[in-house]
């Protein structure tokens, strides 16, 4: 089934959030449980140049590019999935769901005053050895084209006991830390400021208080922030794949490492080189 709805460039989504924290404990999450198989869609959508800046600044990307950031069709979808997610018939609590993974194919450069259709669906539940993941589609489509010319996959865990078998992997040695190319303070108000942005206003962005309550010892950043920051630092643009991993929180106000070498790229404290986010970029070409 597929739904059309109006959106906003950064609606509330206070409300949703809420509605999926009332539902959570009802929900029983696992591999194999029934879910909606819901599209919404916003046709029509137009860039609005007030908020994509204001998403630019907050990333650190440069203003004044000529096409969009790699990864801001993901905060025009996320109201969409928040939707969905929140929804009685999504069967994993949206309370304690974690974000552990994304991977981003763009076809080409996307201008900021194109017409797009911007489409989100939760394509599968799939097993995790620590509980089940849910995986979620979003796509931008030009204007009358049937292919998508930038589409995401995003894993969101759900925690919970489950029976599936950790994965077998051979011992591997420790990676060697990639060169460091930049290094960044945080301030503690990073996570009010995205989520006035994003629209995602989670509780363990804002303010260390509300962080505790799910046991965080400060605000933590949000993890599509570093994505964003990284990709910023690395100038990513054009026909091109990237694939990232949230590894562990990022607590504000703090000091990261950017590293990259190569494809590879990763986000690590400077403090204790704790490794928050690794990653990948390739050009389609490659």
């Amino acid at each position: 089934m597929t739904r059309t709805i109006a959106l906003d460039a950064a609606p509330s989504l206070l409300p949703l959030m809420l509605r999926g924290a009332v539902l959570s404990p009802f929900k029983r999450p696992r591999p194999g449980a029934p879910f909606a198989g819901t599209r919404l869609t916003v046709p029509g959508l137009r860039i609005a140049q007030d908020h994509l800046t204001a998403y630019e600044r907050v990333c650190g990307f440069a203003t004044e590019r000529p096409e969009l950031p790699l990864t801001y069709p993901h905060v025009l979808g996320f109201p969409l999935a928040m939707r969905l997610m929140s929804e009685r018939a999504f069967p994993l609590p949206l309370l304690g769901l974690v974000h552990t993974s994304i991977a981003i194919t763009q076809q080409r450069d996307l201008s900021p005053t194109d017409t797009y259709e911007l489409l989100v669906h939760v394509k599968e539940l799939q097993p995790h050895r620590r509980g089940t993941e849910a995986v979620v589609v979003t796509e931008l489509h030009a204007q009358g084209d049937p292919e998508p010319v930038w589409q995401s996959t995003s894993t969101y865990l759900a925690r919970h006991k489950t029976s599936a078998p950790a994965p077998s992997e051979a011992p591997q040695e420790p990676a060697e830390p990639l060169p460091e190319l930049a290094d960044w303070r945080l301030p503690d108000d990073l996570g009010r400021r995205y989520a006035a942005v994003s629209g995602d206003r989670n509780p363990i962005h804002l303010h260390p208080l509300t962080a505790r309550l799910f046991g965080f010892p400060r605000a933590i950043a949000h993890g599509m922030w570093t994505v964003a920051r990284c990709l910023a630092e690395h100038k990513a643009h054009g026909p091109v794949h990237v694939q990232a991993r949230f590894k562990a929180p990022v607590l504000l106000p703090g000091e990261v490492v950017f590293a990259a070498q190569g494809p590879a790229f990763e986000l690590r404290s400077t403090k204790d080189d704790r490794v928050h986010l690794t990653g990948e970029v390739h050009g389609l070409a490659d």
